[in-house]
């Protein structure tokens, strides 16, 4: 079996900045062992599998050691191969994924997700979660994510995680956040329960982030950095439950995995 597959720096348009992800197309759905091989062989925060179905197509994510429910830099780069590489012409593309249907629409050089708005509540704070992020914030709030509010983007660029301790925590991830220097709002994501200590650029973070900053600044349309040593800007809108999250990408690699 040969399974074409991409590699693209999605929130960014350089390459070697940004978050990687593989985006693979299978002819017909592997086994998940073989999906989660596959994931753990690229080593990548997440592998894409798209896989043509009606008017859109199948869409899975996975890191290196689990399948998650929404993925927002993958379902870009997903996007961004199928309009460059595979000559899409239509005005937006449907994925349908375990977080419903996605449309992703080609705005120029970017390339614009709807996503469900996930605003994060008010809730109890797991005892390790300010050991593990070695720094208290401001507010602690969650979503899938502890969402944890600093003042200032300094501290969120400072922040030196204990990722052992924050493996245990009892959320998916952990969200780092301040309003922004030269952006609106900056952000970083660690994941080490999945397999990813910090994420380069994390879309469905942006789920959460955006309904948070939208009411805390008074406007729908955004514009974030996440700050990870990769860096990557998110061009962001507040739809009441939906969000938009736009970013650009670019090609680094391509070929074929042998099977």
């Amino acid at each position: 079996m040969k399974i074409p597959i991409y590699h693209v720096d999605a929130f960014t348009d350089r390459p070697f900045t940004g978050n990687p992800a593989a985006v693979c197309f299978p002819k017909n759905w592997p086994q998940d062992s073989i999906l989660q091989s596959i994931a753990a062989e690229n080593n990548l925060s997440e592998t894409a599998f798209v896989v043509p179905d009606m008017d859109g197509y199948q869409l899975r994510w996975f890191t290196p050691t689990v399948e998650v429910d929404l993925c927002g830099h993958a379902t870009l780069a997903s996007a961004y191969v199928l309009y460059e590489c595979l000559g899409l012409v239509a005005e937006s593309v449907k994925f349908f994924t375990a977080s419903g249907t996605l449309t992703v629409v080609r705005e120029g050089e970017k390339y614009a997700m709807d996503f469900p708005s996930r605003p994060p509540q008010a809730c109890e704070v797991h005892p390790d979660l300010h050991a593990g992020l070695r720094a208290s914030p401001k507010e602690t709030l969650a979503a899938r994510d502890y969402f944890c509010v600093f003042e200032n983007e300094a501290q969120v660029r400072a922040l030196t995680p204990d990722f052992g301790l924050m493996a245990g925590l009892d959320r998916f991830a952990v969200i780092a956040t301040a309003s922004g220097e030269d952006c609106d709002f900056v952000s970083r994501f660690f994941a080490p329960a999945q397999g990813i200590n910090e994420d380069p650029v994390t879309g469905s973070a942006h789920c959460t982030l955006i309904p948070y900053w939208a009411k805390q600044l008074g406007k729908s349309s955004l514009f974030a950095r996440q700050l990870s040593a990769r860096g990557g800007e998110i061009w962001c809108g507040d739809k009441d439950d939906r969000v938009k999250i736009a970013g650009k990408a670019v090609l680094y690699a391509e070929g074929e995995i042998l099977l």
